[in-house]
């Protein structure tokens, strides 16, 4: 038996940071992984799919655009297997360094399966055979979330994927259906297309991306549209047959039903949270209806030591999200200072292309909380930097409150946008107004010029528009 002051049931990046935060505040910690440390977005989710990604843009552009750029091949070959190989590497690369980080800290790792079975008790079945148990005045449950499985949908990792087999296959499909058009579905819609595989996207909600700003949505499937990638939105998947060579789907849309084939399936519907089986309700932790674990501002649950962070909690399921409610978890336990967490503000970013980044509140959100908006907006077009990279669509949108000049949000669409949220997200949190941005000299040529055009036309001074 080990006594700690921490047990960390989950090494993601909410777990892993919890670990280290907790570590570095003088804490004893052994944190409890099944499979991997660094979780599923170091391993095959966020990280190697940006490897990915990055493949895929040099291959869209040797593609469609080697012309335009003064390039031209006789017999142009790409290589997704080494694109896949090169993925591993930088994924392996980047849990390597977590386990660097485990040692720095002192923190202990048990690979194995764990369940809690007091509230300052974890059972450990051991990868490499028995079984542990740690005691622990605290223990936080940091174990993610899975894909959601559709009812009559079976996925067997060959015909029909989730991410996992998708993001570990070295051959692309020949052909390809994602059901779901939201940052997963759209990110393989771009890897695959780039690599000249046939993609139809199938949405249930009225636009890709759903959850994003309307405009964002429209210009991202004109967007896309011109790549030859079909999307199919205010549509159902209401059957899936797989026959020996092909997946035939049934798509219930607008206009009836549609036969749909493909190669391969991919289910990106979204996720459920890692909660059941490792002993939660045994000890009355409170779950929501869809099974998240209920935290409070500082992560607590309803049972004093036992704490949640991360996708389990269905907050917001993203890693940097993770890895802030972490920080403060930790911080909590210690009972130092920290911060509550404004989810409705966290940075969102979509890496297809073009990229999206978002924050805070739509146009439509805004006044229906009943502010006088006033928008702010820029388009790349007009941006040297985006016009030499040959990168120009989209926009920067700021949402602002006319009275006191506040940021609500902001919604952009274009190069690397994703790179240029932390401006905007850190101006909001300071509560500083479009006259600070615009005021902030910004590098030129550069994209982020952008930002302080959007902030000038907010303030009703654009320069260059």
């Amino acid at each position: 038996m080990s006594n700690y002051d921490v047990v960390v049931i989950g090494a993601g990046p909410a777990g892993y940071v919890a670990a280290i935060r907790a570590s570095q505040l003088g804490l004893k910690v052994g944190v409890v992984d099944r499979e991997f440390l660094g979780g599923v977005c170091l391993n095959v989710g966020c990280i190697p799919s940006k490897s990915l990604l990055k493949n895929a843009e040099v291959a869209h552009t040797l593609r469609e655009r080697g012309e335009e750029f003064g390039f031209s091949f006789d017999n142009l070959k790409l290589d997704y297997g080494a694109a896949v190989k090169r993925s591993r590497q930088v994924s392996d690369r980047l849990t390597k360094g977590v386990a660097f980080l485990m040692k720095k800290n002192k923190i202990d790792v048990h690979m194995g399966t764990a369940k809690l079975t007091a509230k300052d008790t974890v059972s450990v079945d051991l990868n490499e055979g028995g079984t542990t148990e740690l005691k622990a005045k605290n223990i936080i449950v940091a174990t993610g979330a899975s894909p959601m499985r559709l009812p009559g949908i079976e996925v067997d990792g060959e015909q029909v994927v989730t991410y996992r087999e998708a993001i570990l296959q070295t051959k692309t499909p020949k052909s390809a259906l994602i059901i779901g058009a939201g940052a997963i579905g759209m990110e393989f819609a771009t890897i695959w297309n780039s690599y000249s595989v046939p993609v139809t996207l199938v949405e249930m909600l009225d636009q890709v991306l759903p959850l994003e700003d309307e405009e964002v949505g429209k210009l991202l499937a004109k967007e896309i549209a011109k790549r030859g990638i079909q999307v199919r939105t205010s549509s159902k998947v209401t059957k899936v047959e797989k026959l020996k060579t092909k997946v035939k789907v049934t798509v219930e849309g607008e206009d009836g039903e549609e036969l749909l084939e493909a190669d391969q399936v991919l289910v990106a519907a979204g996720f459920r949270a890692n909660s059941a089986g490792i002993g939660l309700e045994e000890l009355g932790v409170e779950l929501d209806d869809r099974g998240m674990i209920v935290v409070d501002e500082r992560m607590a649950t309803n049972v004093p030591g036992i704490w949640a962070v991360g996708d389990v909690t269905g907050k917001l399921m993203l890693a940097h999200v993770g890895m802030a409610m972490g920080v403060v978890c930790a911080e909590s336990i210690a009972g130092v200072e920290t911060v509550k967490l404004n989810y409705a503000m966290m940075p969102r970013a979509t890496y297809c292309q073009p990229q999206v980044a978002s924050f805070g509140l739509t146009e439509g959100q805004a006044a229906a909380q009943g502010y006088e908006v006033k928008v702010g907006r820029f388009n790349f077009q007009a941006n040297g930097k985006a016009l030499g990279l040959g990168d120009y669509a989209g926009w920067v949108k700021l949402v602002t409150d006319a009275q006191y000049g506040e940021i609500l949000g902001a919604h952009m669409i274009g190069p690397e946008v994703t790179e240029l949220l932390p401006e905007l997200t850190l101006a909001q949190m300071m509560e500083m107004t479009p006259h600070e941005i615009a005021r902030n000299v910004h590098a030129h040529p550069t994209l982020s010029e952008v930002l302080a055009e959007a902030a000038h036309a907010a303030e009703g001074q654009a320069l260059h528009a």
